[in-house]
């Protein structure tokens, strides 16, 4: 049976923490291998210059030498499993084992004998006994990541051992004693999940000991340009490029942008940029973004404002795919009827022809909104 990849607990900062620095961040948290992660979705760097940043870590340093368990929670690609890697290196568990598990990539028949392990024949190509996860990470910290993935079979059993600090593997009927700190990260609101059913919530509050929200990176501008040159160091030296500077333009048009693919996004872009650009210097033409040309208002054509509008709406509608979807079709519908009609002052017929239907079908959906009584429109 494949085992699923984990990183040992090597280096993580490119500053090094000393005992007389309390409160000093590492200038850039990245991976033990980052360069293999190239290819991969989560952030890859993590800097602490933003004021938000700064007071995260304060937080960090605080929770960290505890053995609570701790809740991180961001959206793709802020740096989540970054964040866990850093809270064991501030623990007392530093000298054991760091393991991150992804539950989202974990197929649904193999779950528990990954985490928990296996005695030889438990199953159909179970040839051997092999320890799970927990047991791989006994004296120091299991990151599980995404889970609110997790089945609810799974998360019964993951509860008993937060509780009974022990696991049984899966064939076997005596428990093995573990030692282990747990971090779990989700991107999805696990309290609307426990509300929809999804979610335990006696394990929602068992690992939300300590939380740990993780801003977005349009919400800690001040990163954006360290991380920026950053990457723009690592994939200078990647490719064989001298020292490339940002031009002013290209500075203000990285500050300008929202970012909804967080630092993952970013270091997409220098990337490119870096691929494309010139001797010397990272200009405006090089950076290209996942969403819509950045020019002032005055500089764009009609088709430029509609296609940055529609891009900002397709980033608004994955922010509420990432949250609770329950009657989502409804609601959009309705956000965009209440939006129509607000633009066209009232006026129904225009409306109507704005949204390129009728007006009684308009009307109808105006009745059920209460934004007009059951009787003939007040307004033509």
């Amino acid at each position: 049976m494949n085992r699923f990849p984990a990183y040992s607990p090597e280096p993580l900062v490119t500053e090094l923490r000393t005992p007389d620095q309390p409160g000093h961040a590492p200038s850039v948290l990245t991976f033990p291998q980052a360069r293999s992660l190239s290819l991969s979705i989560r952030a890859t760097a993590l800097v602490f210059e933003d004021p938000a940043s700064k007071r995260l870590f304060e937080r960090l340093e605080r929770i960290a030498p505890s053995d609570a368990s701790i809740m991180v929670i961001g959206e793709t690609g802020t740096g989540k499993e970054l964040i866990a890697r850093e809270i064991h290196a501030l623990s007392r568990r530093q000298k054991g084992p760091f393991i991150a598990v992804n539950c989202a990539a974990l197929p649904e028949t193999l779950i528990e004998s990954e985490l928990f392990g296996h005695e030889k024949g438990a199953f159909t190509g179970a040839l051997q006994t092999r320890i799970g996860w927990f047991e791989s990470a006994h004296g120091g910290t299991l990151f599980l990541d995404e889970i609110g993935d997790l089945p609810l079979n799974l998360q019964v059993k993951l509860l008993r051992v937060l509780q009974e600090r022990e696991i049984v593997r899966v064939g076997s009927r005596q428990p093995t004693p573990i030692d282990v700190r747990l971090i779990a990260a989700t991107h999805v609101n696990l309290e609307k999940a426990v509300g929809a059913g999804t979610f335990r919530e006696d394990l929602f509050y068992r690992l939300n000991v300590a939380a740990i929200n993780l801003l977005p990176l349009r919400k800690r501008p001040g990163d954006i340009l360290p991380l920026a040159r950053h990457f723009m160091a690592v994939y200078s030296e990647r490719l064989g490029r001298g020292e490339v500077r940002l031009t002013a333009e290209a500075t203000q048009r990285l500050l300008a942008y929202q970012w909804p693919g967080n630092i993952r996004e970013l270091e997409n872009v220098v990337h490119h940029a870096i691929l494309v650009s010139g001797e010397g210097q990272l200009r405006v033409e090089d950076l290209h973004f996942s969403m819509p040309d950045l020019r002032p208002p005055s500089e764009q054509t009609a088709d430029d404002a509609a296609s940055h509008a529609l891009n900002a709406l397709r980033a608004a509608m994955i922010r509420l795919f990432e949250g609770s979807t329950e009657n989502l079709m409804e609601r959009v519908e309705e956000t965009l009827i209440r939006a129509a009609y607000d633009y066209c002052e009232h006026n129904q017929v225009h409306a109507a022809r704005l949204l390129n239907t009728s007006r009684n079908i308009l009307r109808g959906r105006l009745i059920r909104y209460g934004l007009i009584g059951g009787h003939p429109a007040n307004r033509d």
